[in-house]
């Protein structure tokens, strides 16, 4: 571990991880989807008030708002929206994180030891790491996930805000903060009232190493897949037992494993099972569809369909469904119309030395549903990698440089 004393944002993400927001899908009926959400967004709060944010206040739905007075001069500029989530993904364990900085010198990144096993990530398997060697990263004990996906964004943004708070010069226009719950499970910030944010113009700060720039995300879809089998004894089940381990088997079968996700990348989209529970009466796989291209991600829900319909004109009768429940949508078809938002973005980059990557999101952010209600919202990069997995990371460096990203944006809007 590094003796380097921690900076602002970094003793901010510290304290923000160890604080369980894990959300679920379960009860995606409701938001949040679990009260422990609203431990971070009522500190959250409280340290927004400290540093002499406007009117922040936590909603009966777990969402963050509050607004930074804009600085002088710069009062009349379109206020600008920050954003990001609080909440963690289910796809790892992700209660009671212990977060530490490792020295990285090459070869494997060991979060921890589990079990006696080392928790490890080698370049053989991200090659970013080949380019962090000397860096101060931050892992947790390899039994959880991080929560740099997305307290990275959090910790990032509060230090921008302490910032201004300890320096008012900073030039900045009025600034929107807003932290939202359920992002992991699909919710969008769709509960988000977006005239009284007031904001022109937003970003989310969610995930990717800096320098990164997103502004079009799959459009995306969960499909919910059942099986009726039919059981009876074994013994006696010559042409009469109907098995749904069986039929979900030849439903995943008959679509391509080259859509599979591990088997995609760029712009490609995929079809992936992310669950299957079955018996011998009854099966039910969940799975998720994405794609940039609206038409092809029509094609994907279009071949699941079909698939089903095949199965069932082979059975005895109709024994497969397939359910499906729109998610989101590709923010490029709102965000192309403000270039603007993008070119500011790299100016900003390259103003502090840092390459411009303008990447395709193979994922969403909320800023997809934000852009389409009306806050045209890209997406900005927070020095994390492997999100969603007892490997994931931040880079300590990187962390720190997003805050000085964030102050250079803000720098121009005021402009």
């Amino acid at each position: 571990m590094s003796d380097t004393p921690m900076s602002d944002v970094v003793q901010r993400f510290f304290r923000y991880v160890q604080v369980d927001t894990q959300s679920a899908d379960e009860h995606c009926d409701q938001v949040p989807s679990t009260a422990c959400q609203f431990d971070l967004a009522n500190l959250l709060a409280d340290e927004l008030r400290a540093l002499g944010a406007e009117d922040a206040y936590v909603t009966e739905s777990c969402y963050v708002v509050a607004h930074v007075p804009a600085s002088k001069g710069a009062e009349d500029k379109p206020a600008l929206g920050l954003l990001a989530h609080i909440d963690t993904t289910e796809a790892a364990p992700g209660f009671g994180v212990k977060p530490h900085i490792v020295h990285y010198e090459g070869g494997n990144l060991v979060a921890g030891v589990v079990d006696g096993n080392e928790v490890a990530i080698g370049p053989d398997m991200l090659s970013d790491l080949d380019g962090l060697v000397g860096e101060d990263i931050i892992c947790s004990d390899g039994s959880t996930l991080l929560g740099g996906d997305d307290k990275a964004g959090v910790a990032e943004i509060m230090a921008l805000v302490a910032r201004i708070h300890e320096d008012p010069s900073i030039k900045h226009p009025r600034l929107g903060i807003c932290f939202c719950p359920d992002e992991e499970i699909g919710h969008g910030a769709s509960l988000l009232d977006i005239p009284a944010f007031g904001c022109t113009y937003g970003y989310t700060v969610d995930g990717g190493a800096v320098g990164e720039l997103e502004w079009e995300c799959f459009n995306a879809a969960e499909a919910t897949v059942r099986f009726e089998g039919y059981s009876i004894h074994p013994g006696s089940a010559k042409n009469r037992m109907v098995n749904a381990n069986d039929l979900f088997v030849q439903f995943q079968s008959l679509l391509p494993a080259h859509m599979r996700p591990e088997h995609t990348d760029g712009y490609d989209g995929f079809i992936h099972c992310e669950s299957v529970s079955a018996t011998v009466t009854h099966a039910t796989a969940r799975y998720i569809i994405r794609d940039h291209d609206a038409e092809l991600f029509q094609q994907k829900i279009d071949l699941m369909q079909r698939a089903a319909d095949f199965m069932n004109n082979e059975l005895d009768r109709p024994r497969v469904t397939v359910e499906i429940k729109q998610q989101y949508r590709n923010m490029a078809e709102i965000v192309k119309d403000y270039p603007q938002l993008v070119q500011i973005v790299c100016d900003s980059y390259e103003a502090l030395g840092i390459k411009p990557l303008v990447l395709p999101i193979r994922g969403g952010t909320d800023g997809a549903q934000l852009s389409f209600r009306g806050l045209p919202c890209p997406n900005l990069g927070t020095g994390g990698y492997c999100g969603h997995s007892v490997n994931e990371f931040v880079v300590v460096s990187q962390m720190e440089r997003v805050v000085d990203v964030l102050q250079e944006l803000a720098r121009r809007f005021a402009e």
